[in-house]
């Protein structure tokens, strides 16, 4: 299968540059897989299609304001944006330029934080750093960093706080995961009363968001390394209402991805601290997740395809050029998507 195969045509206007107020208003697609219906509604609406007993696995990462920027000995600015956390002073981090951050290089943040480059990560481009500082260093990036917005979008984010779910919980990714931008905690609160069951799952963001896939064969694509966790208490839940016959709908595909990385071929998950290198594409058989929540993903890219798996790539590319001449706003920022 090629790459070219998950290509349509978007609009550059709608790719939403600003989050909507109040999250909940923004649009919802849902395709019925079973009817073969497509529904326009607004995301406020998802509790009309949630059923008592279902579960809702949410990703309860939080995003660090990765971004930061540091001087060379020279006085070169270079832009730091940090990826992957190793142990309690060393991360893998992008630097840009990256010719100013050769092995060896010492770089200045700022009076209480600066860092040094170990090493390069030949396949991604990145580096491994550690970082020297006094104090707690999420308390010194919260001063110091700033939102790692993707780089379609070029405005500013006036709400930083817009950029992070309101469930988030766990320091430690690159990026939000977006399909959760969505909810608000009144929404949530309905989901509950209607009996749905809500379980978070955690996976940190990382480097593969920005990533293109650059072959055009995507079996020789290598997923990026992702880390992420199931509780004992929340694969518990997920077993219980698999054997129960109890629909999981993952709310965006890093739910999906830490729930078929962590299950066997019954569809149980199990508790697990690990990383995760999954690549989904059609013709995947998913063993745990049964409908998902997502926003509207980038031409070509490995979201793309994990979405066309869920159906199939010919009516994925259907619902999204739907979405385009509905106009529906695409993206991190955009509108969202609801396969059952």
């Amino acid at each position: 299968m090629k790459t070219s195969d998950f290509d349509y045509y978007l609009p550059e206007e709608l790719i939403a540059q600003t989050p909507v107020y109040p999250r909940d208003s923004s649009r919802l697609m849902v395709y019925d897989r079973e009817k073969d219906e497509i529904y326009h509604r607004h995301f406020f609406d998802i509790v009309d299609y949630l059923k008592k007993g279902d579960v809702l696995v949410r990703n309860n990462t939080k995003v660090l304001p990765a971004r930061m920027f540091a001087l060379t000995p020279n006085g070169g600015k270079v832009e730091v944006l940090l990826l992957k956390r190793f142990d309690l002073t060393e991360w893998e981090v992008l630097v840009k330029p990256g010719k100013k951050a050769r092995v060896g290089a010492k770089l200045k943040i700022s009076d209480e934080l600066s860092l040094e480059v170990l090493n390069n990560i030949e396949e991604s481009g990145s580096r491994r750093v550690k970082f020297y500082y006094d104090g707690v260093f999420e308390d010194i990036i919260s001063r110091l960093g700033e939102m790692p917005l993707p780089p379609y979008i070029t405005e500013k984010l006036k709400d930083q706080g817009r950029y992070q779910t309101v469930y988030a919980k766990v320091d430690g990714s690159a990026a939000a995961p977006t399909a959760g931008l969505h909810f608000t905690d009144e929404l949530i609160e309905k989901i509950k009363a209607k009996g749905v069951e809500i379980v978070d799952v955690l996976l940190h963001v990382g480097l593969g968001t920005f990533r293109p896939v650059k072959s055009e064969d995507i079996l020789e694509h290598h997923m990026h390394s992702e880390y992420y966790e199931i509780s004992q208490d929340a694969a518990e839940k997920i077993n219980r209402a698999k054997k129960e016959g109890r629909r999981i709908i993952a709310v965006g595909t890093t739910s999906v991805r830490t729930l078929e990385s962590a299950a066997n071929d019954k569809g149980e998950v199990r508790a697990v601290k690990e990383n995760t290198e999954i690549f989904i594409y059609p013709p995947y058989k998913f063993k745990c997740v049964d409908a998902l929540i997502t926003n509207f993903h980038l031409p070509k890219s490995t979201l793309i395809m994990l979405v066309s798996a869920l159906s199939t790539r010919e009516k994925t590319l259907e619902l999204y050029n739907t979405a385009v001449s509905e106009k529906y706003r695409f993206f991190s920022f955009g509108d969202s998507c609801m396969i059952l």
